[in-house]
């Protein structure tokens, strides 16, 4: 019990020490590619570093992982980082320690491309997790709802709008259908927008929640004068964590239901790194996050009635 203690200890201790960087080397070197002599790991002139020798498939793998830009800027530790202190890591990044860790917004993007792989059959049974799951919704939604009464529904929504009809005339029918045909179309392009830029949506939202949760924990602990931009970067981080812990499921294909519960487990996660970062005790940390969720949720809801709205007002304008 004692020894687990005394790990745990050590883990704790660091989690908080930032990133060290390997001391100069103070071998004399000739830079292959500029014949430049120099001290250190890198060249002076032309910046190649001192390890480079003769060619190996480790080199050669290395430099693969560099073309797609996994291999540079610490991808490796940032993904550690991330997963065991993502709050810390967060924070020796903002204080400057850039060429440590992978760019925040590069590794979204890198992440989110992943994840596409994974869902479109680069998983362990070599399905695309996405039609599946569609059918498996609508065998759910069929099982809750019901075939009959979905019928029923129907018939009935047909008979209402059968007898409001006769009341317009053929003119106004007709405009009618036309304003709700275009109506459903622009919803769909939304929806197919939506669907093709998952990435930009996902950004627009962490922009929304960053405003109000920066006005809560902008004047935390550990970076008293912490900046809207700064709060946005680390954002972007903590969505790389989640994109990281979601990667499990779809890669071992978890069915709907299991993959939802694990989903809704690690969106709890975002505590961890949010009290790492700010300073605050856990109990500081959740009731700001919870107090951030309100105007999030509020602006989301104003923006989908704005966006319906315009599709609305536009289908009215085109067909009267």
């Amino acid at each position: 019990m004692e020894n687990i203690k005394e790990r745990y200890r050590r883990f704790r201790e660091w989690e908080k020490q930032p990133h060290e960087v390997a001391p100069l080397s103070e071998d004399e070197h000739v830079c292959a590619t500029c014949g430049t002599h120099f001290e250190g790991n890198y060249c002076l002139r032309c910046g190649q570093s001192a390890k480079i020798g003769r060619y190996s498939f480790k080199k050669a793998f290395l430099l693969f992982l560099d073309v797609w830009g996994v291999g540079n800027r610490g991808m490796f530790r940032t993904l550690r980082d991330l997963i065991l202190r993502p709050g810390y890591m967060i924070r020796d990044y903002l204080r400057g320690m850039q060429m440590a860790y992978f760019p925040p917004f590069k590794m979204f993007f890198l992440l989110f491309a992943l994840s596409f792989l994974i869902d479109s059959g680069l998983n362990i049974q070599g399905v695309n997790r996405k039609e599946h799951e569609k059918e498996e919704a609508t065998e759910i939604v069929q099982k809750l709802v019901g075939q009959d009464q979905e019928k029923d529904d129907q018939t009935e929504t047909q008979e209402t709008k059968e007898k409001t009809d006769k009341k317009l005339t053929a003119e106004e029918r007709e405009k009618k259908e036309k304003r709700n045909k275009e109506f459903k179309r622009l919803q769909k392009e939304f929806n197919e927008w939506s669907d093709s830029h998952v990435t930009y949506v996902m950004l627009i939202l962490l922009l929304l929640f960053s405003l109000p949760l920066w006005l809560l924990i902008r004047h935390c602990p550990a970076i008293p004068d912490l900046r809207f931009s700064e709060c946005f970067v680390a954002m972007v981080y903590i969505a790389n964590m989640l994109t990281i812990y979601g990667l499990i499921p779809s890669f071992l294909c978890f069915s709907m239901k299991a993959e939802l519960i694990y989903g809704l487990m690690t969106i709890l996660l975002i505590i961890i790194p949010i009290k790492q970062l700010s300073g605050y005790s856990y109990w500081k940390t959740i009731w700001r996050m919870a107090l951030a969720a309100i105007p999030f949720l509020v602006m989301i809801l104003l923006l989908l009635i704005g966006v319906f709205a315009a599709q609305y007002i536009y289908a009215i304008i085109k067909f009267g």
